[in-house]
């Protein structure tokens, strides 16, 4: 059962912007479809996968029943424009398993399950994507982890192969000394992406949702997995809430 997220129906930061924008969890299965409407479309479009495509128009998977679903939604128009899906730790028990474990070897953070929720799945409408959608869903799942007394966020970002791999594999060898988890955090991807195989040169163009989780102080936390179906190279991240930068802190948690 998905139950509503009192405190952020509205986002403060909305009201100033034009259209005018709302968040909220999805509370039935026809607001589930809607999410999965604009997933199909997003991925489809960023990917360029042909395994991605279904008769139902639906980006949808097993996960979907034990995870919660936040909507972004113009408010003049109801449509939903963004969306992200969230696993706390109750409903990764009943799962059985986290999503990123499709992709990665995640036995090293054994530890940090009790604590830590698992976000996936951020999409934007191709024409929201001025950057305030995605904060709005970033902070918002901050708020999600305080009330799950959660104090660590697990998340993937995939950068597109639709170029070839050149820009992933230029985006890993950008990455920074202090964006790289320590070793405790460190996970091992199943089918790596070859990144060894690209010659340098390539200047990085970073995706949106990438750069948004390394601003806001996550870490990468070891080599991209790749996945076929779609067709991305996946960057595994851990982000400690303790380790928001204090911009983003006080935006997120309102201090």
């Amino acid at each position: 059962m998905h139950s509503p997220l009192a405190s952020i129906n509205e986002y403060p930061g909305a009201q100033a912007q034009r259209p005018k924008l709302g968040i909220s969890l999805a509370t039935t299965q026809e607001e589930i479809r809607e999410a999965q409407r604009l997933r199909y479309r997003v991925f489809n479009e960023t990917f360029q996968s042909s395994e991605l495509i279904n008769a139902e128009a639906l980006n949808a998977d097993e996960f979907d029943d034990y995870c919660d679903h936040l909507l972004v939604r113009d408010t003049s128009t109801s449509a939903v424009v963004g969306t992200y899906r969230l696993m706390g730790p109750a409903a990764a028990q009943r799962m059985g398993r986290h999503y990123s474990e499709n992709e990665f070897d995640l036995s090293g953070l054994h530890a940090l399950r009790p604590r830590m929720v698992e976000a996936g799945h951020a999409c934007v409408h191709p024409e929201y994507r001025s950057g305030s959608v995605i904060m709005m869903l970033l902070a918002s799942t901050v708020d999600y982890m305080a009330r799950a007394n959660c104090d660590h966020l697990m998340c993937c970002a995939g950068v597109s192969l639709s170029d070839g791999g050149h820009n992933a594999a230029a985006v890993y060898r950008g990455l920074k000394s202090e964006q790289w988890a320590p070793v405790d955090y460190r996970v091992t991807p199943h089918t790596p992406f070859p990144t060894d195989q690209y010659e340098s040169g390539h200047v990085p163009h970073i995706p949106t949702l990438l750069k948004g989780y390394l601003r806001s102080g996550a870490w990468v936390c070891g080599a991209p997995a790749w996945d076929k179906e779609f067709n991305s190279a996946d960057f595994f991240m851990v982000l400690p809430l303790s380790k928001l930068g204090s911009r983003y802190a006080r935006h997120y948690l309102k201090t």
